[in-house]
């Protein structure tokens, strides 16, 4: 008998199958292993966005500091981050308090 005429017998009698083929069952787990591994990426990379997210809020806490002390130092925390030059207001001075 040829491999699918068993399974029209089958059909014709009205006998469902009891299971899908091997071929389709390792289909189906594939896929789903291959969803959930990628669903464990996206929360790995959702972790890591929140831990530098949370050092981008420090860095900028400790930027807005160092403004707050060349303010105090120089009268301004305008500063060439290049070459460190400092470009006071336009009359030239700075409001620098000893």
């Amino acid at each position: 008998m040829a491999k699918g005429t068993n399974a029209k017998i089958k059909e014709l009698k009205g006998i469902k199958p009891e299971k899908i083929t091997e071929d389709q069952l390792k289909k189906v787990q594939d896929t789903v292993n291959n969803l959930n591994r990628s669903q464990l990426e996206i929360g790995s990379m959702e972790v890591k966005k929140h831990e530098l997210m949370h050092q981008i809020a420090v860095l900028r806490d400790k930027l807005t500091a160092l403004q707050s002390e060349f303010e105090k130092d120089y009268g301004t925390f305008d500063i060439n981050i290049q070459d460190g030059i400092i470009n006071y207001p336009e009359n030239g001075e700075a409001d620098k308090k000893d």
